[in-house]
């Protein structure tokens, strides 16, 4: 009896060892980096978006880390995260040492990005000069001017093919957001997943592109990269067709 008995526990134990063996990469919380840009007037686009995150983390099994300053960067911390979502902030104000960094996840591909509106304000600001290599990948442009008058639009889907713009329709507005211009368009360096048609702003505007690309990617790098010019109100986590284009380019960037 007690030799059946000790075969039985012992024929328990190794199922649960290969039970346990079995499912671990399943199990596994996918790991989010979230730089946040806090204050300001995008704080309510950025306080909006962080309890959205959380929700959509839950409900995907994600792991999500959020820092407010890039000084956090570096190979070390990136390596740790299958996507890096630039929440808003711009491109300067970072060190050589997290410069280089993020470059490198980029380049090699050690990960995804998914970059709003903010993340285009190429130039030179607060004394900080051009990140030339930031401009490179998104598309070799430098920010020009902006509609201060935040305006509601349609934007037109190009690439309804491309998983980021998945069950998307051909075309949707985008309430109440501010539209950035620049000095070069970025779609001969970029593929461009959808424009803003200029026509539609409400209230008008004088300050255009003519064709005015707002959701791009930059095939070239070998990190999968989606960039959306839209992130200025806490409006857009109400709009289901922005939030199903995030949630598509999360889910996208997070696929091996």
């Amino acid at each position: 009896m007690k030799k059946h008995l000790l075969v039985c526990l012992l024929i328990s134990l190794l199922l649960g060892q290969v039970h346990a063996y079995s499912q671990p990469q399943s199990l596994a919380k996918r790991k989010v980096l979230v730089l946040t840009e806090r204050g300001g007037l995008h704080e309510g686009f950025v306080a909006a978006a962080l309890p959205w995150l959380d929700s959509f983390a839950q409900k995907h099994n994600l792991e999500i880390k959020v820092i407010n300053h890039p000084g956090e960067v570096d190979n070390e911390l990136l390596s740790d995260y299958s996507l890096f979502i630039q929440l808003n902030y711009p491109p300067y104000n970072w060190t050589h040492k997290t410069r280089t960094a993020f470059e490198k996840y980029i380049d090699e591909g050690q990960g995804s990005w998914i970059g709003f509106h903010h993340a285009t304000l190429l130039g030179e600001f607060d004394g900080f000069p051009m990140w030339n290599w930031f401009s490179e990948f998104m598309g070799g442009i430098r920010f020009k001017n902006y509609i201060a008058k935040k305006a509601t639009a349609t934007v037109k889907t190009e690439a309804a093919t491309h998983p980021v713009m998945k069950d998307l329709p051909n075309q949707f507005v985008i309430p109440d957001d501010e539209w950035y211009t620049f000095d070069r368009n970025p779609r001969v360096n970029v593929s461009v997943l959808a424009h803003v048609d200029e026509n539609s702003y409400q209230p008008t505007s004088d300050i255009k592109m003519g064709d005015h690309p707002v959701i791009w990617s930059n095939e070239k790098k070998k990190a999968k990269n989606v960039y959306f010019l839209m992130g200025h109100s806490a409006g857009l986590l109400n709009v289901e067709a922005f939030t199903k284009m995030v949630g598509n380019a999360i889910l996208w960037g997070l696929e091996k």
